[in-house]
């Protein structure tokens, strides 16, 4: 089994502060040590913020991201205070969900790429926002993104 280096990592065992935007925050990638295997990594934000660039009223949103890696992993602290970053950041769900994706392509440039933003309704409609980098690699297990429809009170 080989070790993934983690020398270059700056916020891993470390007290970080929240940045006050996502523009300041530091999106860190490790090694992927399994780069000759094609596989999936989700991660899922059930809890994500942020802010309407209009109203200044919070919006909630559950983030779904599927990506398949190619040399470089998200680090995954680093992911957790990036997406804290947007507490305090106005924009729009699109803006937020297509900026994330498009934020770790930058970062990490893997073999493939897809969120989902599953936004809690504002002015009485849920708004949910899909996006990926382009086909889905064959022979990959992409499974359900596991979150139901919004259906209010039932």
């Amino acid at each position: 089994m080989t070790k993934t280096d983690v020398s270059q990592l700056t916020q891993l065992g470390s007290s970080v502060t929240l940045p006050t935007n996502p523009d300041e925050a530091e999106l860190e990638k490790v090694p992927n040590s399994n780069s000759d295997t094609q596989f999936l990594v989700r991660f899922t934000a059930p809890e994500f913020t942020s802010i309407c660039p209009m109203t200044g009223q919070p919006d909630f949103a559950h983030l779904v991201v599927d990506y398949v890696p190619a040399d470089w992993l998200v680090e995954s602290k680093s992911l957790k205070i990036y997406l804290g970053s947007f507490r305090n950041h106005g924009a729009f769900h699109e803006d937020c969900t297509v900026g994330i994706g498009k934020r770790i392509i930058s970062s990490i440039e893997p073999t493939w790429l897809r969120i989902g933003g599953y936004w809690y309704p504002r002015g009485g409609i849920p708004i949910d926002i899909f996006w990926q980098s382009g086909p889905t690699p064959e022979g990959i297990w992409l499974p359900d993104p596991g979150v139901p429809t919004y259906r209010g009170r039932g």
